[in-house]
């Protein structure tokens, strides 16, 4: 069927080195290709983490802090920022997982709509492809169930237009 692989304008993405620098995140939309069902969606690259330090990284920081001049109370967790799985990465929409669960990646095509820069621009351009598309208020082939939290689709279930 198809390469499971993201694709940006038709080229394949096959790793962070493959997009624009400074890239915070992106916002896709995954065809299930047998039934046409779409889902839009965003996705960040990197995960950041609070890990809990353990007794000899926080023996060696209180000696770090102590031979500096540092006071105060030492910090029990530190920051750790890894990859995401953006990469074998469908959604997190429960039909989606369904069909990715049941079915062959393969038969799934996975496209990077835009690259953003930053937390606020993912969540915009989200919403503004969320509109652009219709997805809640049309009888479509997006799955979609719901903008921002706050808009749903049996919400507009009901309308005649």
């Amino acid at each position: 069927m198809t390469d499971p692989t993201w694709n940006y304008k038709g080229l394949p993405v096959l790793g962070i080195k493959n997009m624009p620098e400074g890239t915070y995140g992106f916002i896709y939309e995954v065809t299930h290709i047998p039934t046409g069902k779409k889902y839009i969606g965003k996705k960040v690259l990197y995960f950041e983490r609070n890990k809990k330090l353990g007794k000899r990284e926080l023996a060696a920081l209180r000696e770090e802090r102590k031979a500096k001049g540092i006071g105060g109370r030492v910090p029990a967790k530190k920051k750790v920022i890894k990859e995401s799985d953006w990469q074998t990465y469908y959604g997190s929409q429960k039909e989606i997982l369904e069909l990715v669960r049941n079915g062959e990646v393969r038969q799934f095509k996975r496209d990077i709509i835009k690259y953003v820069k930053n937390k606020k621009q993912l969540t915009y351009f989200e919403t503004k492809h969320l509109f652009i598309k219709d997805v809640l208020e049309t009888r479509n082939n997006y799955i979609n169930d719901n903008i921002l939290g706050k808009f749903y689709r049996k919400d507009f279930s009901d309308d005649k237009n």
